[in-house]
């Protein structure tokens, strides 16, 4: 029935640079949508948002025309919605600011298609605000005004003259290429020849770079700063209040790339925090957790006086396949971790015990406190985790019970793509072995590219792993956890 039914098409802007600049009806969108067509300037972890099975289509602009391309986007768009499929058009900043969103529209109309419009925050105003330049201030500018840089071949570029008469803030966007152009033409149409000028590299990211100048010699000082595009040019008086009002590059960790190699779920979540402190955050998953709760029998549980966990995984997949909260009764319950601790809150269940040290053996030794000799006691880990249940059940006289909740599997990659992440990177970090593992063998055991690279590592056990390939440590962290990793980077 669907496929002779048209689909619907919302067209999203996802912001710029920092994915946090999303709008909650974009992310609606995403995890709503059945097919994705996106272009390069999305941040690709906005992706993460749609749900499993959605087709993801990828038609970027490698250039500032992409006249063939927009009409090869145009006729996809359609032709995915005929299949009567929900797709969301992604697109970079907003858009209707420069960004082709209007003729994505017209062929849509012309197709008798349903269509939302979802406004993006557009890099004309939240780039220069990631750089502490406002675009209106009063007694400065009283208005801000938008331009391309930049002009299809078969189009006159701007008429200068009046533009330069216009007493408020100019934005200039995708202008790198033609900037002599730019501001030469506002000082021979009168523009005062030492007005501020701001380059903004990639900006609201943790590689922002703010160039500044006058019209005068902002050129030169780009060329001399090797200013690369996207940027975004901000032209006014407002620049000045940029000495005062700057926040973005105050942050810890702003200017710091760091590699972040856990799974996908954790290492978006460790990004993401990274991110907050104005640092660049680079994923490159080494590891796979496959979801292995769905074998156990929930039943057994009315035998067992106390479960213990050990990672907050093993408590995200143990409550969600939970037939019925109430078939924990009266069962104790142990953690490790803070972060372990945080997980399991989020079910309104507070954990009985949870020792000082972040060690699963110490784990063992705490439940101890509240059970008897001969208690059962289930033990939720992974495939990997140390966890002697046959041990422990002859040391303290108790049933430990092991349960493996769920594995955790080598992702490697080609070492081509991991050296070429690496050459931007200051810091590594690796929060298991098995990461450590899975990246030495992406690299086919060649750790040369490491000799200049920060490596932080988690605690004892991955710097054990770290030291038998011989790589060396910068620092270890003092709490064994991701945050004792943001610690040491912070420092």
């Amino acid at each position: 029935m669907k496929k002779n039914k048209k689909g619907k098409v919302y067209i999203v802007g996802a912001g710029c640079g920092d994915f946090e600049l999303l709008t909650l009806k974009g992310k609606r969108c995403i995890e709503e949508a059945e097919c994705i067509i996106y272009d390069r300037l999305v941040n690709k972890r906005i992706l993460n948002f749609a749900k499993k099975g959605t087709e993801f289509i990828y038609l970027g602009k490698e250039n500032t025309e992409g006249g063939l391309i927009q009409s090869e986007i145009n006729n996809k768009i359609v032709e995915k919605a005929l299949e009567g499929k929900i797709v969301v058009r992604l697109k970079g900043g907003d858009p209707f600011v420069f960004g082709r969103g209007g003729e994505e529209v017209e062929k849509i109309v012309e197709n008798n298609i349903s269509f939302e419009i979802v406004p993006g925050i557009t890099s004309s105003i939240a780039v220069p605000e990631y750089a502490g330049i406002p675009v209106t201030h009063r007694g400065v500018a009283k208005s801000f005004h938008v331009f391309t840089g930049a002009t299809a071949k078969d189009n006159s570029f701007h008429d200068f003259e009046p533009i330069a008469k216009l007493d408020g803030t100019l934005v200039f966007l995708m202008g790198m290429k033609n900037l002599e152009i730019i501001t030469s033409e506002l000082v021979k149409y009168g523009k005062n020849s030492t007005t501020p000028v701001a380059i903004i590299e990639k900006g609201t990211t943790g590689k922002q770079r703010v160039i500044t100048g006058t019209l005068k010699n902002i050129f030169e000082i780009s060329e001399k700063e090797k200013a690369v595009a996207p940027a975004v040019i901000v032209i006014g008086d407002v620049v000045e209040k940029r000495k005062n009002f700057k926040w973005f590059e105050e942050k810890r960790l702003f200017g710091k790339n760091i590699l972040v190699t856990r799974d996908e779920r954790q290492g978006e979540v460790f990004c993401r925090e990274i991110e907050k402190l104005g640092g660049n955050a680079e994923l490159l998953s080494f590891l796979k957790i496959q979801d292995k709760m769905m074998d156990f029998d929930y039943s057994i549980l009315k035998n067992f006086q106390a479960i213990l966990f050990n990672s907050p995984n093993g408590v995200k997949f143990f409550f969600e396949h939970i037939p019925d909260m109430r078939v924990l009764g009266n069962i104790k319950i142990g953690v490790v971790g803070a972060k372990t601790k945080e997980e399991i809150e989020k079910f309104k269940i507070k954990p009985d015990v949870i020792p000082e040290r972040y060690l699963t053996t110490d784990l063992a030794e705490e439940i101890l406190k509240i059970t008897d000799e001969n208690d059962k006691i289930l033990v939720i880990t992974s495939d990997i985790s140390p966890c002697d249940d046959v041990e422990w059940s002859k040391k303290y006289k108790r049933k430990f019970k092991k349960f493996v909740g769920y594995n955790t599997i080598s992702a490697t990659k080609p070492k081509e793509d991991v050296e070429s992440v690496l050459k931007n990177i200051e810091y590594i970090t690796f929060l298991s072995s098995s990461a450590v593992k899975s990246f030495v063998s992406s690299l086919e055991n060649d750790i040369s590219s490491l000799k200049s690279l920060k490596v932080i590592s988690i605690g004892p056990s991955t710097s054990r792993t770290l030291k038998n390939f011989e790589i060396n440590i910068f620092s270890e962290a003092v709490e064994y956890t991701a945050d004792g990793i943001i610690d040491i980077l912070k420092k």
